[in-house]
């Protein structure tokens, strides 16, 4: 069951994402804006920038045509920044993207519109048939073929299947879910929660107050899953609670290292700098912040977050107000 698949995007995730694919038979192109890239990593077949490692097999294509990228491919996988995902599907040619199975592995909500990738990729394109890789997956552990279990969620349930075989390995478990929506939102909250936890550790509270965080978060990111349709179940399973695991507790984690950054002090702008790769958790913080409004969803960890953010509150006080709220029942 060869298939030829191009990846949209050649970070971290897109690198170890392309080493599985190459490595279960499949035929791979990734696509990167700079022809710089594309030239070291012909050259090179290593990511020095983002996964220096992972050795990348010789049997991938890199190209910066994004046209020619795709034209041949019958599955594109989206492995860029969320924000970025509605430009490059603009990119490429109807006939290109149209009846095709896109595929995103990017978390995040698009700012302004508060859309969801799955909503992105229906604007853009015309009969395409939509999927979502998510859960925890360290791409720094995927790409050294660690054991990692991930789900793909898709309404098909036969292209679903169809995923799992093609993803599907000795050290990557594949799940199947037909809940698209709780799937994304999982993937994309959770980066908001590992930001205030990373913010947690880096002030110095404890291993209390993270618990707390984490548990207190899936709560809000059920709520809204809950009002925007999904099924409660899903945030229980891999692209809830084990994705908020992942993310809340590892170094590897950029938005745990932002949250830990503007903990030590300094400004959002300042972590992302220092970061150097793109941080998911700040603007899907935004776009949460707006959903949740629209929605009249309480999501007070949400709202933390964007004091902190937006407003530069000072983190120490902006806890105090959450520790202070109004007493409540411990329910959804």
């Amino acid at each position: 069951m060869n298939k030829r698949i191009t990846l949209l995007g050649g970070g971290s995730w897109g690198t170890a994402l392309s080493k599985l694919l190459s490595e279960n038979g499949h035929n791979i192109t990734v696509w990167l804006r700079d022809e710089a890239q594309v030239r070291e990593l012909t050259e090179k077949r290593v990511n020095e920038k983002y996964l220096p490692k992972v050795k990348i097999p010789e049997n991938i294509v890199f190209t910066s045509n994004i046209n020619e990228a795709v034209k041949e491919a019958e599955i594109l996988l989206l492995v860029t920044p969320t924000q970025m995902v509605r430009g490059v599907l603009k990119q490429i040619k109807d006939e290109y993207k149209d009846g095709k199975i896109i595929m995103n592995a990017s978390k995040g909500i698009e700012r302004g519109t508060m859309k969801l990738v799955s909503g992105i990729v229906k604007e853009e394109t015309k009969n395409s048939t939509f999927a979502v890789l998510s859960g925890p997956s360290h791409a720094e552990e995927v790409g050294l073929s660690m054991p990692t279990a991930i789900t793909i969620a898709c309404e098909d349930k036969d292209v679903a299947e169809e995923l799992q075989d093609i993803f599907m390995s000795s050290y990557f478990r594949v799940y199947t879910n037909e809940d698209v929506i709780g799937a994304e939102l999982g993937g994309a909250l959770k980066n908001i929660i590992a930001l205030g936890a990373g913010i947690s550790d880096g002030i110095g509270y404890g291993d209390n107050a993270k618990a707390a965080l984490m548990n207190r978060g899936i709560v809000e990111i059920a709520r809204l899953g809950i009002a925007m349709g999904a099924d409660v179940h899903t945030f229980y399973g891999l692209t809830g609670i084990g994705d908020l695991i992942v993310t809340c507790t590892s170094k590897h984690s950029r938005n745990w290292n932002a949250g830990y950054l503007i903990g030590q002090g300094l400004t959002k702008d300042e972590a992302i700098k220092k970061i150097g790769m793109v941080v998911e958790g700040i603007p899907t913080t935004y776009a949460a912040y707006e959903l949740s409004d629209k929605l009249n969803v309480d999501m007070p960890i949400v709202d933390a977050m964007y004091d902190v953010l937006e407003n530069n509150a000072d983190v120490k006080e902006t806890v105090n107000k959450l520790m202070l709220r109004d007493k409540k029942e411990e329910k959804l």
